[in-house]
């Protein structure tokens, strides 16, 4: 079996998984079926974590003061949920259907001294307040000045810093007073209404109120509907300090909405950048275009020409003069350093591979929406795991070509536990057993006993030179893409474009492949026979140049101060450039294991 079968394998997986999806068309994806709404039909909002893009350390919501139903009730959470911090609680906030409130106090409290401070340091951070009702998120919506739209923010800020007129003192100061806007989709026949929107516009307000409290009874002079006195600014706003009362208010209100529920995460998921994405497209093409301007090149010109002059050398004389790459035809397939590690990763590459691969294919087709909440999170871990299966298989086939049959208990440890150490498990021996029970891989020429020396090279030629060279082109292929998929993960934003990104993966498997056959190819010119590890590092040396860039964008899109979620940004970026290590080295060394059987097989070697 050649190199390209074990990409091809898990491949297969992808296919069969389209072939399984087919019917799926004709039923809701679990969690995410309509939920029909009658006339004063309870709305139960749910709170989530706070977030922060400052310092990326999510909190739970009741780690504030905040008003607290009777008795606080952890929604069931899938893995995915688990992973991204999510903390999904009940909240005291109950609407009704079509039923608009002014008003509603939720609680009063006073903050102590430890609560003034941690609410402080919540605005100062910058942190958000994310709330759900019937699955979708609450935004803030935004007018944007330069154009005649609005944008939406994910959640609203806990509070904001400010000033008093003629004082220079900044104060902190809380939004307790929330306006919510439910928008509906109504069904003419049937008047039932199924939620499409869910907005607020926070305020700070220091509510008064006359005579004795009376928890919810009592009638706010800042804020009451009979008196005509609505909030609609902040003008008189509440001051976080400790000893003081924050009383917590609420409006609510509906709006009819000609969008359908089908459509309504559109607002959520419109790009307005899509001429760019579309620009990265055609940058990346251009790329691939030269790229395979070049094989082409190689393959039909120069190596069609060797292998044709090759063929032709009949005496012994003519023979001994023959240069190139057929001069290294009895050590080309001799085993590298270390080929046991080697083995490891590229059969840990062919597990991202299968991984990505069948992810991105059912997010194309989308099963894995936002609407999905940790979706994405979910069905990634649950293909890493059964692409162990092709992880065992490819590695083990590669490791008994190299003829080394002992061990293989070690080396199949050595895979399962690889990256990462925690996700071992026994599809990963299923699949080495398979791989061990086939038959080596034979090389198409004999390998001789001796090594040969290999002369010494230009200095274009050296290792390092062409192994940083060869990872440009590769991560030129994806840089623009990947300042999306950063903007997403680090500015808590949605990103759903997986058409694009889908087209961007096909790009760099093609830009990795011809750029490792082409560096490859003028290596075995020069009679350096020692291509196997350059192979793999040639490509996957765009993994360089990707935590380069999350440098760059660290210091020049975020606004992250604290030394610890410094740590926790350059720890995730560390950990993600060193699965596109693997990913793209394992592209380029297939290619180029595909390239070198392909040209050996086509000469004659006596």
């Amino acid at each position: 079996m050649q190199a390209p079968a074990m990409l091809r394998w898990a491949a297969a997986v992808a296919v069969a998984a389209l072939l399984a999806a087919a019917p799926a068309a004709a039923f809701y994806l679990p969690g995410v079926a309509p939920n029909d709404f009658q006339k004063k039909d309870p709305l139960l909002v749910k709170v989530n974590k706070l977030t922060s893009t400052k310092t990326q350390l999510p909190y739970s919501y009741y780690s504030l003061p905040f008003c607290k139903p009777n008795t606080i009730v952890d929604s069931a959470e899938n893995l995915g949920e688990v992973l991204r911090g999510d903390r999904i609680e009940n909240s005291p906030y109950v609407f009704e259907m079509r039923e608009p409130k002014m008003c509603q106090v939720v609680c009063k409290t006073t903050i102590n001294e430890k609560q003034a401070k941690e609410i402080k340091e919540k605005i100062e951070d910058e942190y958000r307040v994310n709330m759900i009702l019937d699955n979708l998120p609450l935004v803030v919506p935004i007018a944007r000045q330069d154009k005649d739209a609005v944008v939406y923010q994910g959640g609203y800020h806990v509070g904001v810093k400010g000033q008093y007129a003629g004082n220079k003192d900044e104060k902190y100061f809380i939004h307790n007073h929330l306006t919510f806007l439910v928008k509906y989709h109504k069904d003419e026949t049937t008047e039932l209404s199924r939620i499409v929107g869910f907005e607020v516009k926070p305020f700070s307000i220091n509510h008064q109120f006359e005579g004795a409290w009376n928890d919810k009874q009592t009638r706010l002079t800042t804020c009451d509907p009979h008196a005509n006195k609505v909030v609609i600014n902040s003008d008189t706003p509440q001051e976080v300090e400790a000893g003081k009362e924050i009383i917590f208010t609420y409006d609510v209100s509906f709006e009819e909405s000609e969008i359908k529920w089908a459509s309504r995460w559109d607002t959520y998921l419109l790009m307005t950048d899509d001429q760019i994405h579309w620009f990265s497209i055609v940058n990346s093409l251009m790329i691939v275009l030269f790229l395979s301007g070049m094989v082409a090149m190689i393959m039909l010109r120069t190596l069609y020409r060797d292998i044709a002059r090759y063929n032709q050398l009949e005496t012994e004389e003519e023979a001994q003069e023959e240069t190139g790459w057929k001069l290294v035809h009895g050590d080309v397939f001799r085993p590298p350093t270390n080929s046991d590690l080697l083995c490891v990763y590229v059969g840990t590459g062919v597990q991202f591979f299968g991984m990505l691969l069948v992810t991105m294919i059912f997010a194309v087709l989308g099963f894995l929406s936002p609407s999905n909440r940790g979706g994405l999170m979910t069905a990634m871990l649950l293909t890493w795991v059964l692409m162990g299966l092709f992880a065992g298989y490819a590695s083990s086939r590669l490791y008994k070509m190299f003829q080394r049959i002992r061990m293989e208990e070690y080396h199949t440890l050595r895979t399962a536990f690889l990256f990462p150490g925690i996700a071992f498990v026994p599809l990963v021996f299923v699949g080495s057993y398979l791989g061990f029970k086939q038959p080596a891989i034979e090389a198409p020429v004999k390998t001789n006993k001796i090594p040969r020396q290999i002369p010494e090279q230009a200095w274009y030629m050296n290792p390092a030179f062409t192994i940083l060279i060869g990872g440009i082109l590769p991560f030129g292929a994806v840089f623009i893409e990947l300042f999306f998929i950063l903007t997403s993960i680090w500015l808590h934003q949605f990103y759903y474009i997986f058409g694009f990104l889908f087209l961007v993966f096909i790009i760099l498997i093609v830009t990795c492949a011809e750029i490792t056959i082409v560096l490859c190819y003028f290596q075995l010119c020069s009679e350096d026979y020692m291509w196997w590890w350059r192979s793999y590092l040639t490509s996957g040396s765009s993994a360089i140049y990707l935590f380069l860039y999350a440098g760059f964008y660290f210091f020049t899109k975020l606004q992250i101060t604290k030394f610890v979620s410094g740590v926790l940004y350059f720890g995730y970026m560390l950990l993600a450039s060193y699965a596109f290590f693997v990913l793209t080295g394992t592209i380029g060394f297939c290619a180029c294991f595909w390239f070198t059987r392909l040209i050996y097989s086509s000469v004659k070697i006596d």
